[in-house]
């Protein structure tokens, strides 16, 4: 078998298992604390990846925040902040989002075949475009980010992409935050999807660490003989 990177999924959901509420404001599911733990995580990764839908509807920078964090990733070696990967379809992707404007890191844009071509038009300029297949094959997509370098990857989501990298049991370790409050709305995303999970009540997951943040608790899962307890 080939080599992959080391995959931390990270993501929060409400008590009721929601990532976000059905309307357009962003739903906060962290604290100021927690933010700053995912900002220490994602400065000791290689590679952040998220999915086109978080491009859109969230439009986040993907970039370490504090500093000391970038001194220290500069230090070493490193960009100030990890290389930028996402996952699209259908490639309806904005070139000014701030995924692609935002910071000096590569962008990796792993495309679906049929939409290759639109997509290197459209997002070339701002990302490196790369054929992932049809539809676009995960196992085969880490592997070439460990053959670029990356040894350890971090998956922010959304419930789409934490939903492909589990059923395909691509992930070593999951960081689920959960906030003190109910969504109760059916429309609202959940944290993931339909489909068949490895872990099942014949095959658990393993607690590794549970923490309180303020008013948020952090659940550590190991997903695979390479969980690191750092």
């Amino acid at each position: 078998m080939a080599e992959r990177p080391y995959t931390l999924l990270s993501c929060g959901m409400s008590l009721d298992g929601y990532l976000d509420s059905p309307t357009r404001t962003r739903l906060a599911l962290s604290n100021d604390a927690d933010f700053d733990r995912v900002d220490a995580v994602r400065a000791g990764c290689d590679a952040v990846l998220v999915g086109a839908a978080t491009i859109r509807n969230d439009n986040p920078r993907l970039l370490v925040r504090s500093p000391q964090r970038r001194a220290e990733r500069l230090a070493r070696g490193q960009g100030p902040s990890p290389m930028k990967v996402t996952v699209t379809e259908l490639a309806k992707l904005d070139a000014g989002a701030r995924f692609f404007s935002c910071g000096d890191a590569a962008k990796l844009v792993y495309c679906a075949s049929a939409a290759v071509d639109e997509a290197r038009h459209r997002l070339g300029p701002v990302a490196t475009v790369i054929d992932g297949g049809q539809p676009v094959d995960l196992r085969w997509l880490t592997e070439d980010l460990a053959g670029r370098g990356v040894r350890r990857l971090m998956v922010e989501g959304g419930g789409t992409v934490l939903t492909q990298f589990l059923t395909e049991d691509l992930a070593d370790e999951l960081q689920l935050v959960v906030a003190p409050f109910f969504v109760g709305e059916s429309g609202a995303r959940r944290l993931v999807g339909a489909g068949h999970f490895p872990w099942n009540p014949d095959r658990r997951a393993r607690l590794a660490e549970v923490r309180q943040i303020g008013d948020v608790v952090l659940l550590r899962y190991a997903l695979s003989p390479r969980f690191v307890s750092e």
